[in-house]
């Protein structure tokens, strides 16, 4: 099948009914006009999920940038456009790991102006030639998309820069948020052009569109869809000054993949998820993945590489031969040392500039032999800190060469001119060390380049003098907080802010021994001529194919307005409670078993008390009432609690403890379970438990008749859980020995006797029904945890036991959308009681129409 969105596209192109097998295709653009999108736009826009395999079999990756990887210009003949590949786009280089068989195309902007006139031959232009689709936007949008959001907001606050005052960063304007969404929404726009559903993945990359798969996830709910951040991703701490922090994080897990270039930033995203959403994420087999909504939303880690053909192709250039030949001669006697950056506030070229001439200060005997050549590149951004940052490096330039300069040598060599590639190249080739200091980057590939030209080749061997069957030597000198720093063992790792640390550094390189260099070198070749950008690439295509694998063994629908949209993605078995299913099952049946856990029917989710709900009790009371219904209450509460909780309840049994003690009423005797011989454990177990309720602020012991429980609910969720695990292999470790069980659950970790647990209630429920006769004829189950997993397994499993009428309706439920032994679902707590109360009405209207002989027997004797 063809899907709606390529469909459409193509009818509105031909003018007929679409097909696949014409050759041309021609595509309209979207028209984009100024002004804003509503974040909810298309909230009531259908989404398309095909479950139908479909007849495109070439697989396709859509890839989507703020930047398309093309070359424009307009001719001077006013005769049109002229557009080319632009090898240097990291986007265009990854093409080479996805395989010739994989079809690409390119979604993004231009990086020049089209006048709206020529949108339109210029995207049929691109798509013919190139497979790009361009996302035209007016200026004014752009403006504040780019240059406003992502480069005010996204970009300091990734790099660590809180907007503490109007100079810094700036204060958020909701105004350019909107424009941020808007133009997120046109490039899903663009996207659902050409997007086949079924069969192709779409690969969005960087901050610039965070929210892109929301508006993706909303119109295809089952899209095969990853993202790779290039950017930092930064601390909990940092990032939840964001006043979007919550749409940003719940739009990026519409993500089936997410890829961050080091653990520290995926560290920093995992621990956002789980402050601020309440997620939690498990490693399996290597692979991380956060449970959101019944989707398993995969994290990747791996730095990006460099493309190698690229530069080896550029270091074989005459060009680069020749410019390689004029450095010798220009820096003949000296040593150079190399830092290529941009010209923003973030690279450190000032802090590098300040080691520089600490170094200088410290070992005089540099002066006239060390050179720095430091290449600055056009920031990428502008405003008033790069026009400072611009001047200090100046100033500080011109400071240095004054002091230390004499004719025929600077000390320093400021490049802020444009350079071609094979320059730079060159530069690198010629430097025995290269320096990147930066403060905070991303990635940054400036390292790898420098390894990769060091090796060199043959004729650059000849021209610099060198024996080509000798090992090449390299000296990195990185800073600690860039993306690369962590994969370049053999660098010497610096804190960029201190400065007689970075100039011991450098001291270091120049005087490490010729065999020590050539170590780290084929050290950091080996690694970074394995890893390039095809590697990369290739590594995050099968990630994306390994987590879109189980697609369409799901049911999916979509749920939530605007960007607080997400996907709940389930067991085709696994289906919501329907009431009028359970009402009509209730109507018709004589011998009901209902079994409640407590803190899933009777507490109110936006309260802090633990006492019940006056409401609830009261609908449970008339559920008690009924004399066809046996009703159980199942509790981690101890009993005497539950004695003053529900006296009022004189039919209601209760199961406290977990199940450890059962009273089948008010009036009855309590009972236990299993016999416990002796809680001599307690007093090995309670002193660890204290040891570690004082270091953990915010936790406490509950003492329990069986049980003692360590509840870091009011701890810092982080630290909590840490100190959690700690507990429990310290608990396992000196109670290996007792008849007792450990185990984690919701915020607390819980020593009590083995055998005990909520399944025990359902067991000893069914076999006293069936002692007197009466086999259930409906059974319902409800519970919202870990611990409730115990009765569903024991209702399902009497399903096909004797324990149950053959006719039996069973309804094991959980509440909440999530991994389970239970059938059913409910959404919250609110709907439980409305099922109660539509349950409680449908008993008392039978009892007014036809009175029956009351079973109430049973009751006394469970």
């Amino acid at each position: 099948m063809v899907s709606r969105s390529y469909s459409n596209l193509l009818d509105l192109a031909y003018g007929g009914t679409p097909t696949l097998s014409q050759e041309k295709k021609r595509f309209p653009r979207v028209a984009t006009v100024p002004g804003l999108l509503s974040e909810v736009e298309d909230d009531n826009c259908n989404s398309v999920s095909s479950d139908a395999p479909s007849s495109v079999s070439q697989e396709r990756m859509i890839i989507v940038g703020n930047q398309l990887p093309l070359r424009a210009h307009q001719n001077t003949d006013d005769e049109g456009w002229c557009f080319s590949w632009d090898e240097d786009s990291l986007l265009l280089q990854l093409k080479d790991g996805l395989g010739e068989d994989v079809e690409v195309i390119y979604v993004g902007c231009l990086k020049e102006e089209v006048p709206p006139n020529e949108q339109d031959d210029v995207a049929q232009t691109l798509l013919e030639t190139f497979k790009c689709v361009p996302a035209f936007l007016p200026p004014e949008l752009f403006t504040k998309f780019y240059h406003g959001f992502c480069k005010q907001h996204l970009w300091p606050l990734f790099h660590y820069m809180l907007p503490l005052s109007p100079d810094l960063g700036g204060r958020f304007d909701r105004s350019l948020w909107q424009a941020y969404v808007s133009v997120n929404k046109i490039f899903a726009d663009k996207v659902m052009e050409v997007i086949n559903p079924d069969d192709d993945y779409v690969w969005v990359h960087d901050y610039h569109l965070m929210v892109l798969p929301t508006f993706l996830r909303k119109r295809f709910n089952r899209v095969k869809l990853g993202f790779f951040l290039h950017s930092p991703f930064p601390s909990s701490e940092i990032y939840r000054t964001l006043p979007v922090r919550e749409e940003l994080l719940r739009a990026l897990l519409n993500s089936d993949l997410i890829g961050f270039h080091t653990f520290d930033y995926a560290r920093h995203f995992l621990t956002c998820c789980s402050r601020m959403l309440g997620l939690s994420y498990q490693s399996k087999r290597g692979y991380i993945g956060l449970e959101y909504y019944g989707r398993t939303v995969s994290i990747k880690i791996l730095p990006v590489g460099i493309h190698i053909g690229q530069l080896q192709s550029v270091l074989n250039l005459p060009e680069t031969e020749s410019k390689v030949a004029e450095l010798r001669n220009k820096f003949r006697g000296q040593t150079v040392m190399l830092g290529v950056d941009d010209m923003d506030i973030f690279k450190g070229i000032s802090l590098k500039l300040l080691a520089m001439e600490q170094l200088l200060m410290q070992h005089t005997e540099n002066a006239g032999q060390v050179v720095l050549v430091q290449i600055a590149n056009p920031a990428r951004g502008r405003g008033r800190d790069v026009e400072e940052v611009r001047s200090e490096a100046y100033a500080t330039v011109k400071r240095i060469n004054n002091a230390f300069g004499r004719p025929g040598y600077d000390p320093v060599v400021l490049i802020d001119t444009p350079l071609q590639f094979y320059e730079r190249i060159a530069y690198y080739v010629i430097a025995e060390c290269c320096l990147v200091t930066a403060v905070r980057d991303g990635m940054n590939l400036i390292p790898y380049e420098y390894i990769i030209c060091r090796q060199g080749n043959e004729k650059l061997d000849q021209t610099l003098g060198l024996n080509p069957l000798e090992p090449k030597r390299s000296m990195l000198v990185v800073s600690e907080f860039i993306g690369c720093s962590p994969s370049l063992s053999g660098a010497i790792r610096v804190n960029p802010w201190n400065i007689d640390a970075v100039a011991d550094a450098m001291d270091s390189a120049l005087i490490l021994s010729e065999a020590e260099k050539q170590l780290r070198h084929e050290k950091h070749y080996r690694y970074v001529s394995t890893h390039d950008v095809a590697y990369w690439a290739r590594s995050f295509l099968q990630d994306l194919e390994r987590a879109c694998g189980d697609h369409l063994r799901k049911r999916c629908w979509g749920i939530g307005f605007g960007l607080g949209f997400r996907v709940v993605a389930m067991d085709p078995n696994f289906r919501k409670l329907s009431v009028e299913h359970i009402v009509a099952a209730y109507k018709r049946t004589k011998n009901r078993a209902i079994l409640l856990d407590y803190d899933s029917t009777l507490l109110l989710t936006s309260s802090l008390s633990t006492i019940p709900n006056v409401e609830a009790v009261g609908i449970l009371n008339n559920l008690c009432r009924d004399p066809k219904n046996v009703v159980f209450l199942v509790s981690a509460k101890d009993r005497k609690t539950l004695t003053e909780w529900f006296s009022c309840c004189e039919k209601l049994g209760i199961a406290a403890e977990n199940g450890y003690f059962i009273r089948p009423k008010h009036d009855a005797d309590w009972e236990t379970c299993i016999s416990v011989p002796d809680f001599d454990w307690k007093q090995i177990a309670e002193p660890v438990m204290k040891l570690y309720t004082e270091t953990t602020d915010g936790s406490a012991i509950e003492t329990k008749e069986s049980s003692l429980v360590w509840n870091y609910r009011d701890a810092d969720p982080d630290f909590g859980f840490c100190q959690a695990k700690e507990l429990l292999d310290h608990l396992e470790s000196v109670l290996a020995n007792e008849p007792v069980l450990v185990k984690s659950g919701q915020h607390i970790v819980e020593v009590k006797p083995q055998g005990v647990n909520k399944g025990l209630v359902a067991e000893h429920l069914l076999v006293t029904m069936k002692q007197k006769g009466m086999l259930p004829d409906f059974v319902l189950c409800i519970g919202d945890d870990r611990s409730d997993e115990d009765m569903f397994e024991v209702i399902m499993r009497a399903t096909a036991g004797p324990y149950l009428s053959p006719v039996a309706d069973v309804f094991a439920c959980t509440v909440g959308q999530k991994c389970s032994k239970a059938k059913y679902y409910v959404e919250d707590r609110t709907e439980i009681l409305r099922m109660f109360q539509v349950l409680a009405n449908a008993s008392e209207h039978a009892s007014k129409i036809a009175p029956r002989p009351s079973n109430r027997a049973i009751i006394d004797s469970v």
